[in-house]
């Protein structure tokens, strides 16, 4: 069973959910995502997924003081990405907020060295990549560009700068509750990956078996999975 790792997309200090990542057609579901964090805490989750909407758009830390106060409430691990683009961001929340991984999108694409040195200084275990796949290319800067690079050749390189994991989305699936673009994962090898976007029901989870990891998002916010039960059965 992958490892099912509930997520928080924050916007303005919020939970919310968006629809194929479009910033304009978003969902609000908490004003407290601590509170939710330790919901999901309760339930089961060994591993919490966090992501900082408004930083990824800006290209730098912004939800900061939620994802402090998400991190302060809980004792299971959490990885955050979104703008995490340079040294200091990535000390700021692997050594002052303490959270266990931070994931790389942007900077990974544009700086591979970059990528490389983050590994050596804190190691694989705490960076992990985000490869945000758009009609089979990466897409960069909140979703906004089109990096050009094919996803596989992406993490190909990835693996030869050392990455161990890999958030994979297809972006035309997130929010969708479609399921999973099962096809593009079955052409990823040599990486830890984790499962995100478009997961809909118990039988994607079950599906997601052979990867390491899958993110739940708006499945459970819409009530369409049952998250504890699924929870304890992995």
């Amino acid at each position: 069973m992958a490892l099912i790792i509930p997520a928080i997309d924050l916007q303005n200090g919020e939970a919310v959910r968006l629809y194929k990542g479009d910033y304009s057609k978003k969902t609000v579901y908490s004003s407290d995502p601590a509170g939710l964090a330790q919901r999901f805490q309760e339930m089961g989750a060994r591993y919490l997924h966090v992501v900082d909407l408004d930083g990824a758009k800006a290209g730098s830390a912004v939800n900061t003081a939620a994802i402090s106060k998400i991190r302060e409430s809980l004792n299971i691990p959490m990885q955050v990405g979104g703008g995490i683009r340079n040294a200091e961001t990535v000390s700021l929340y692997l050594d002052g907020v303490k959270v266990d991984r931070v994931i790389l999108g942007t900077v990974a694409a544009k700086n591979p060295d970059f990528a490389r040195e983050m590994i050596d200084k804190h190691s694989a275990r705490r960076i992990a990549a985000g490869v945000d796949v758009r009609d089979g290319k990466v897409a960069t800067a909140g979703w906004f560009e089109d990096s050009g690079v094919n996803y596989l050749e992406f993490i190909d390189r990835l693996k030869r700068l050392g990455v161990e994991y890999a958030i994979v989305t297809d972006i035309s699936r997130d929010g969708t509750l479609t399921s999973p673009n099962w096809a593009m994962y079955e052409q990823i090898e040599g990486i830890n990956v984790i499962v995100s976007g478009g997961v809909a029901s118990d039988a994607d989870i079950d599906k997601s078996a052979g990867y390491y990891g899958v993110i739940v998002g708006k499945a459970f916010y819409e009530g369409r999975i049952d998250l504890e039960k699924c929870l304890k059965k992995g």
